[in-house]
């Protein structure tokens, strides 16, 4: 039986290849789902009524924020 180490794969990239970025993925979120749930509301908003537009826009404006604020600090 190997022991951990040499279980371990090599992060050595072949001659002309570089490693890729970042080295670990981020972590799921909901941001995505809460952008739909924003457009949706923005063009459910056109045939009802201007206050589900005017919250869809918030909640894209919010979930794009979140998004990108996770995706910059790393959390």
């Amino acid at each position: 039986m190997a022991s951990g180490d040499e279980q371990q794969t090599s992060r050595v990239a072949p001659d002309g290849w570089s490693t890729p970025l970042p080295d670990k993925t981020p972590p799921p979120t909901y941001a995505p789902a809460f952008v739909a749930l924003g457009i949706t509301f923005g063009l459910f908003g056109i045939v009802s009524s201007y206050v589900f537009s005017a919250a869809g826009v918030i909640l894209i404006a919010a979930a794009i924020g979140k998004w990108v604020g996770e995706l910059l600090h790393g959390e």
